[in-house]
């Protein structure tokens, strides 16, 4: 797993390698001097928001592939394309639903909090969540009702909650390995244990990588890494890519459900009785 070269694994494709790479270079980035870190850093994110440009650019220019692309399938394959659609999109939201919901039961046993507090208090974050799609957009509501409604201190909420959003996309490997099982049943592909080993391990660690923003700007470099560490085709991929809005609202639901449960269970209970503002918001 490890490259001898880095520059050559990429150029082979060798994302899982360079993934490997990625994350021990990040790890090691952490043990140098501050004053060496921080261009370091700034170097880096500086290529990332780089990158989310170009990305733009390329979604501009999307639709209009995506059309020409689901055109000459439609006209092959005539109606079935769409139920292919359909099956995809239902497959991927009703894997996100059962996530979502073995969250609530997590959050209530593990948390130590009734169902209808948890529930009315991750509602606010789950409304931005689908309206936004994006966790970070959804971060100062989720820190706004970790306080007011989980019990949660405001120090302890603006800090595990940032690193939450940052780190722990619980959907993302779920969704991002459904995405690639139904690539392979698609194209008639049989996986073997070896094979879906490193597509969950390469989904982990893309998760981990990526960015808490809209699916389809980040579609692409989630699911791909995952595909060719699975040997499979990404040729449908910007079909997929036409009907990921959908998914992408169940993805980041689940994310930031499973982001405010988590900090209740480190929380580990309420900090303070909640009284009056709690009475008040009710």
């Amino acid at each position: 797993l490890a490259p001898a070269n880095v520059v050559k694994a990429a150029a082979d494709d060798g994302v899982l390698a360079v993934v490997v790479f990625a994350v021990a270079f990040g790890f090691a980035a952490t043990r140098i001097k501050t004053e060496l870190r921080r261009p370091l850093a700034g170097f880096f994110e500086a290529v990332a928001e780089t990158m989310v440009v170009i990305v733009h650019w390329v979604l501009l220019a999307a639709p209009f592939g995506v059309f020409a692309l689901a055109l000459g399938v439609g006209l092959r394959a005539g109606l079935g394309v769409a139920g292919t659609l359909a099956h995809y999109v239902a497959i991927v939201c009703l894997s996100q639903i059962g996530l979502i919901l073995i969250t609530y039961v997590v959050a209530v046993v593990w948390g130590r909090i009734s169902l209808a507090r948890f529930a009315r208090a991750v509602a606010p974050a789950q409304v931005v969540a689908v309206s936004t799609q994006s966790s970070l957009a959804s971060l100062p509501v989720m820190i706004e009702r970790a306080r007011d409604w989980l019990g949660v201190p405001q120090t302890s909420a603006g800090l595990i909650l940032p690193l939450a959003v940052a780190v722990f996309r619980i959907t993302s490997p779920v969704a991002n390995l459904a995405v690639c099982l139904y690539v392979a049943q698609l194209n008639g592909i049989d996986l073997g244990l070896g094979v879906l080993i490193a597509g969950g391990l390469t989904a982990i660690a893309v998760s981990i990588a990526s960015v808490g923003l809209p699916g389809q700007v980040s579609f692409f470099a989630a699911i791909g890494p995952i595909c060719l560490a699975m040997g499979l085709p990404l040729g449908v991929l910007p079909l997929l890519l036409a009907v990921e809005v959908i998914p992408d609202i169940f993805r980041t639901v689940g994310n930031v459900t499973a982001d405010l449960a988590a900090t209740r269970i480190v929380q580990g209970g309420d900090a303070e009785p909640i009284g009056s503002e709690h009475s008040k918001t009710s």
